[in-house]
């Protein structure tokens, strides 16, 4: 299943951002990778700004460097996304608080070295969720991009599907998945991770605030989507990730962890073969105590990519090559 893991440290100490989350990986075309996250004070502090940083093919990385605004307004919840031209998109979240987060992008025509100046993703929104929130874009097999979204205003967490037809720069949000109950109560459903099926279905798994787990499924390109359902994989209310492989395979990261705001350890990753009905554990890259959250996991040439908070001080990443 597995033929080798390499664990690393992408960096040991960032003084000028001394607390760090939600990471972002992209594996390129001349082997290199990109990393990105969101770093500063503490989480939600008017200085914190996106990091990112390059492992070049000594597998070295460079040292993180700000791509920010540099506005004393938070920032947030980096994704990159590579365009079919080559150009790379990193899309990201600002704002003091998530309710009213505008979401802004900024374009690199050089795999990294050089951005452009920031946009507003969609003009006029202020809603906090348009465009990918946390997890990954994912391009369908009609060309179709979509992103995973959600919003968070008025205590209510609440998921769609943001849509492109131009390769992820204008963006049409799907309708409002249906909010599903458990034990009388709503559920509270963010962050989804997203995969395509051999027959042109796409499925979601959803973080909740309910224990577990929650998915939903879409028939025509993630235009409209079943209301959400609980699935059997523990959920402690913290970011998840999914990818599927070259071989068909469904590879998820994520907390073991059943309560409601509960630990962030250990990190698991798991896999399915039967389009996410079921999934088993096939390496716990975190075993020990401390929290170990928001993990990005991507996959190119039978080998995947993965980056996840340490300890909210550093990013770690794994490359793990698959067998076939």
């Amino acid at each position: 299943m597995i033929k080798r893991a390499e664990k690393e440290f992408i960096f040991r100490k960032n003084e000028k951002a001394p607390s760090c989350h939600a990471s972002t990986v992209l594996p390129l075309d001349n082997g290199h990778v990109l990393a990105a996250w969101f770093g500063g004070a503490r989480e939600g502090d008017k200085g914190v700004e996106i990091w990112i940083s390059e492992r070049d093919e000594n597998n070295n990385w460079s040292a993180p460097r700000s791509i920010s605004e540099g506005d004393n307004v938070a920032h947030w919840n980096p994704v990159l996304y590579k365009q079919e031209n080559g150009n790379i998109i990193l899309y990201y979240k600002h704002g003091e608080k998530i309710p009213d987060w505008i979401t802004k992008y900024i374009v690199s025509c050089d795999n990294g070295k050089t951005w452009s100046k920031p946009e507003i993703l969609v003009p006029g929104d202020k809603s906090g969720g348009r465009g990918p929130v946390k997890n990954k874009c994912l391009k369908l097999k009609n060309g179709t991009l979509l992103a995973p979204a959600s919003t968070e205003q008025n205590k209510k967490w609440i998921p769609f599907i943001d849509i492109s037809y131009d390769d992820g720069i204008t963006w049409t949000a799907s309708p409002y998945m249906a909010r599903p109950k458990y034990k009388g109560a709503y559920v509270g459903l963010i962050q989804p991770t997203l995969w395509e099926s051999d027959n042109g279905e796409v499925h979601c798994l959803l973080r909740s605030n309910k224990g577990a787990v929650y998915r939903s499924d879409s028939t025509d390109n993630g235009l409209t989507w079943k209301k959400p359902y609980r699935t059997r994989i523990p959920n402690n209310n913290s970011g998840i990730d999914c990818v599927k492989d070259s071989s068909g395979r469904i590879w998820l990261i994520y907390n073991p962890v059943d309560v409601n705001w509960g630990i962030r350890h250990p990190l698991s990753l798991a896999y399915s073969k039967d389009d996410g009905k079921h999934f088993t554990e096939v390496l716990i890259p975190e075993p020990g105590n401390g929290e170990f959250s928001y993990p990005a996991i991507t996959e190119k040439d039978n080998t995947l990519y993965i980056t996840y908070t340490y300890k909210r001080k550093q990013i770690v990443f794994w490359k793990i090559e698959l067998e076939d």
